[in-house]
């Protein structure tokens, strides 16, 4: 199985608002969709997808668990009410959205819930959010190698995760860059207008091609459908030696998701 390189985000999206946003993603051709349970938007995101055009069998969805359901008694449980509400009998890819808070529950009881899903054909694969190397290896630890599909991750010019990328690629643990766009703060970044001018293309194309090219997959979101399809184009975009290099350079330790009582401990 692998991860699509290309998908369309819904993190801080509801209602109408994200219902059109996966319709259009949809018709413009993205093929893979990511949602997590507590973006409370699995509903219109089922129904955004039940009523497109698109077989199932032809999209990549993701969910993700919310830390207030890792509990043995828990974790099945809403992942069935996650299928339930995006109208499909799996997902192709389930996450631990952040390491429990507090360690009030342990690694192993929610990674091995995981595993129990995976068992009981409610998730093709299974992966984590926002881990940093030590966890990731008690995971590993936890469910063997090849196991875990991906760790995903905030990633963008301003925080290009050296340290945990290189170590993820050496487990063959695939890497899923979120916030690349860093809640559009590249966008006004000179190299990366000058790039973008180098090839008649978009900041944010440029950004999005940067992840690509190291090998990431991206998800970058957005109500409006030219966005939408701008954004699709990066795949198509070619970064040369040099502007790779330039964009290395911009890393300043640029973390934009923080939150207290979820972050580990980072691996700066």
């Amino acid at each position: 199985m692998s991860i699509p390189s290309f998908g369309v985000g819904t993190f801080r999206l509801s209602g109408q608002t994200v219902i059109d946003s996966v319709t259009n993603a949809l018709e413009l051709g993205y093929r893979a969709v990511d949602t997590a349970q507590i973006y409370d938007n699995e509903s219109e995101v089922g129904l955004a997808i039940s009523q497109s055009n698109v077989n199932r069998e032809d999209l990549f969805l993701t969910t993700k668990i919310w830390v207030d359901n890792y509990s043995k008694g828990k974790l099945v449980p809403s992942l069935k009410e996650s299928l339930n509400k995006l109208k499909t009998d799996y997902v192709d890819l389930t996450l631990i959205h952040w390491p429990a808070p507090d360690g009030n529950v342990s690694l192993r009881e929610y990674m091995e819930g995981l595993m129990e899903a995976k068992e009981q054909s409610l998730t093709k694969q299974i992966g984590i959010s926002n881990f940093n190397i030590e966890l990731t290896k008690q995971a590993i630890d936890i469910v063997g190698d090849n196991i875990i599909a991906t760790n995903q991750i905030e990633l963008s010019p301003y925080l290009q995760g050296r340290k945990i990328t290189e170590f993820l690629k050496s487990q063959n643990i695939h890497v899923t860059s979120y916030m690349t766009l860093a809640y559009g703060k590249v966008l006004q970044d000179s190299a990366l207008i000058d790039i973008a001018n180098k090839h008649n293309a978009t900041t944010a194309q440029v950004a999005l091609a940067w992840a690509i090219k190291l090998g990431y997959s991206v998800i970058p979101s957005s109500t409006k459908r030219e966005n939408l399809a701008s954004n699709l184009l990066a795949q198509k975009l070619e970064l040369d030696s040099d502007d790779m290099a330039k964009i290395y350079n911009l890393e300043r330790n640029g973390r934009k998701v923080n939150p207290d009582g979820l972050a580990p401990v980072w691996d700066e």
